[in-house]
């Protein structure tokens, strides 16, 4: 067994506002497994702040386990390495890598090899609508509706709060028949989230970490649906959970690979709680991999996988597409991207 690392640089199609800062390209690394007989699996790495570990943490904890692996030909001996905790986007280009592998092998496409038991042909995904006034807001909404997406979720918290109370109304109005979401990346206090939930919440499916990522007494007293995301990457899973989410939002990247999100998914619904698969704007490569884990969790809710158009240029062909709102499960062995590591855009 021998491993390889590649890096690559995408720029985004047009840069993305975060509370962070601006994104105008997502760097990382491809990771590739190849064994005797012949057999690849292909991760992908990409970090981002905030939720994993800085690029040049993920280069070093990549070059660690290839040249552990190149050494004792153990992937999965590297893979438990506890080091790896810590660089959950390396993680997941390990962990993607050899579940590629295995279930290339055994001739499964990935989702049957992550514990799906039936065929599945697509998921439902989500649109976003990003910030904007209440007229644009709604015409990004109905646009999304008209293009077969029946979730959407819109990006709260950059203005003040009756104005956003005022877009949601106002998507609400026009678009009954869809199910909304909003998503406030933690810009709130307790008081303002609270009065967000008591005007809207009967009009939303739940409110995306409407408190900081760290505040979970906060989370847990407020009276109203919320989901968690940026809460996962701070913490332990168990502690989020006892804030009482009505769903939590699960980034295979920033959890440390597919196999882990899968884990967690049917950890939350064991409480009762929804699993919702995102990525982090990923590559061709881990984006397709985030489908094949929403396709192995029965029943998923719509799922934040639409992000292929946010990317300029890509690490391959998009074997995944999204149309009327679903995106496609491919259907080959594994994860299907194994071509990625010599293609050229």
């Amino acid at each position: 067994m021998n491993a390889e690392l590649r890096p690559f640089s995408l720029p985004l199609a047009d840069p993305l506002d975060t509370a962070r800062g601006t994104i105008e390209r997502r760097e990382g690394f491809l990771f590739r497994l190849e064994s005797e007989p012949e057999a690849v699996g292909v991760g992908e790495a990409t970090p981002l702040a905030g939720w994993t570990e800085s690029q040049d943490e993920c280069l070093q904890a990549l070059e660690d386990a290839a040249d552990a692996i190149d050494a004792d030909g153990d992937p999965q001996s590297a893979l438990s390495n506890h080091n790896l905790k810590y660089t959950p986007a390396a993680r997941h280009a390990l962990d993607l890598a050899l579940a590629d592998l295995r279930a290339s092998r055994a001739g499964d496409p990935l989702y049957r090899w992550l514990g799906a038991t039936e065929r599945v042909e697509s998921v439902p995904v989500n649109a976003t609508v990003g910030d904007s006034g209440v007229e644009e807001t709604v015409a990004e909404a109905e646009r999304a509706a008209d293009a077969g997406f029946e979730c959407l979720k819109v990006k709260v918290g950059a203005r003040p709060l009756a104005a956003d109370i005022e877009r949601i109304e106002a998507v609400a109005d026009a678009l009954s028949a869809v199910e909304l979401r909003a998503d406030a990346n933690g810009a709130w206090s307790r008081q303002q989230a609270q009065q967000f939930l008591d005007a809207v919440g009967d009009r939303l499916a739940y409110v995306e970490q409407p408190l900081p990522a760290t505040d979970l007494g906060g989370l847990a007293a407020l009276s109203g649906p919320i989901a968690l995301d940026e809460t996962l990457a701070e913490g332990e899973f168990e502690d989020a959970l006892d804030a009482n989410p009505k769903a939590v939002v699960l980034k295979p990247m920033a959890l440390g690979g597919p196999r882990k999100a899968v884990e967690l998914a049917e950890e939350a619904r064991e409480e009762g709680v929804s699993p919702v698969v995102t990525t982090t704007i990923d590559g061709a490569v881990a984006r397709t991999a985030a489908v094949h884990v929403a396709a192995a969790i029965p029943d998923v809710p719509a799922c934040g996988l639409a992000t292929a158009k946010m990317l300029e240029s890509d690490l391959g062909p998009d074997i995944a597409p999204v149309a009327d709102g679903r995106a496609v499960v491919p259907q080959g062995e594994g994860n299907g991207t194994a071509d990625t590591w010599r293609y050229d855009d």
